[in-house]
């Protein structure tokens, strides 16, 4: 926009400028940019094949869900005024521009934000924030209202130290400041998304740390570009750079070290996304490798959030770290009269029958102790999906050793006791 309008002082002039025959021209030149931009966004997503794409801020589920329907129709609006401008005077124009232009900023905060922070409650309070912010401004420009609030803002000065400030320079900067943030967030977005796609195993929580530390780069150079481009000097930071590093050392030790220590075993990748670990008599299998803590999923379905200096100053146990195979056994008695070659034999087919048992190492069974009412075979086999239950399989073992051993009449021992009872003489 090369210049701001002037305030409204009569309402019917401002009403009157639509009842000019050269308004149909404009709602026709409007209606036919919208038609080319959506006839280009939709050609855009099926070239891409990006149809029903909730990750991108440009395509969402439909054509006019993302933010690229209104950039194009924003940017064929402005080829259209600059064309039409020299032949008659605006006036659906004058409204349409900053119409668009807040709805821009609009879908591409908001679709920023549900990328980014895809579960957090507090962005929907945050989008609607933005929402009222973007559509107020709207309001102020097309009224003209603009320019005379900024005005009147920037009477409202105070001083600080050796410099002084105004209020028109804090909502500007404040302003600036999520604007870059946003930019740095969607960036971020973009690479977190681009190098995380199809990615499994340690390729993946090496790439999850490249991830968490540019998003933290971008976001803190994003900050410094916003306060040097509102004009605070940075060297005043000097100051609370130095108490956050006391604080540091002295409160917030417990925190530094979790994200120092979720970068190292990113970095290190001792445990991965996927492995198998126990830590703290809990099993489970890593899910999540946040910045500051690590989520563990048990075999029953419960989580459990371990703060990642536990992982680097504790025992952890990875069941996978070598490789996902995880071995398990079983325990059967029998009768100390059954035919042990045969009993053998049967428990082998019965563990081998289950097609989660490898083959490569097979099961195995073993003679492992004459107990007290019977003779006691442990059945062994591996399994290389733990993260599919470990207690269905050894169900599904043992049943069907019930059933074999059934079939051919071997006795399952139960405990017996003999009690004898003395007379009284």
């Amino acid at each position: 926009m090369s210049a701001a309008p002037k305030p409204i002082d009569d309402i019917g002039l401002w009403f009157q400028a639509f009842l000019q025959p050269t308004v149909l021209i404009e709602l026709g030149v409007l209606l036919l940019a919208g038609f080319l931009a959506w006839g280009i966004a939709t050609l855009a997503r099926r070239s891409l094949s990006l149809q029903d794409n909730h990750g991108s801020v440009f395509f969402g589920r439909r054509v006019i869900d993302g933010a690229l329907f209104p950039i194009l129709l924003l940017c064929l609006a402005y080829v259209a005024r600059a064309l039409l401008v020299q032949s008659m005077p605006m006036a659906v124009m004058r409204i349409a521009i900053p119409v668009l232009v807040s709805l821009v900023v609009i879908r591409v905060g908001v679709k920023v934000l549900q990328i980014a922070f895809k579960q957090a409650p507090w962005v929907r309070a945050l989008e609607r924030t933005i929402s009222w912010l973007a559509w107020l401004a709207m309001v102020l420009w097309v009224s003209g209202l603009l320019p005379v609030l900024l005005a009147e803002l920037e009477q409202v000065s105070w001083k600080v130290g050796s410099s002084t400030m105004n209020l028109r320079t804090v909502i500007e900067g404040t302003i600036t400041a999520g604007a870059v943030l946003i930019l740095a967030l969607w960036v971020s977005s973009a690479i977190e998304s681009r190098l995380l796609r199809n990615v499994v195993g340690s390729e993946l929580s090496m790439r999850k740390a490249v991830s968490n530390a540019t998003r933290a780069l971008l976001v803190f150079v994003g900050l410094i570009a916003a306060l040097s481009a509102v004009g605070i000097d940075l060297t005043a930071l000097s100051v609370l750079g130095g108490a956050v590093g006391v604080g540091i050392g002295f409160g917030l030790q417990k925190l530094a070290s979790n994200y120092v220590s979720g970068f190292v075993i990113l970095a290190e990748r001792s445990m991965r996304i996927g492995d198998n670990v126990r830590v703290d008599n809990f099993e489970g299998r890593i899910t999540d490798i946040n910045a500051r803590y690590t989520l563990i999923r048990s075999a029953t379905g419960r989580e459990s959030i371990v703060p990642n200096e536990t992982l680097i100053t504790t025992r952890v146990e990875n069941l996978s770290l070598a490789d996902n195979r995880q071995w398990q056994s079983t325990v059967v008695s029998v009768s100390y009269e059954s035919d042990v070659e045969l009993v053998m034999r049967l428990l082998l087919e019965a563990a081998s029958s289950q097609p989660r048992v490898l083959k490569d190492p097979g099961p195995s069974v073993a003679l492992s102790a004459f107990g007290a009412d019977g003779l006691e075979f442990t059945v062994g086999y591996w399994l290389s999906d733990p993260e599919n239950g470990l207690l269905n399989l050894r169900s599904q073992i043992n049943m069907a050793i019930l059933a074999s051993l059934r079939q051919h009449g071997i006795d399952i021992p139960y405990p017996q006791r003999v009690v004898h009872l003395r007379q009284a003489t």
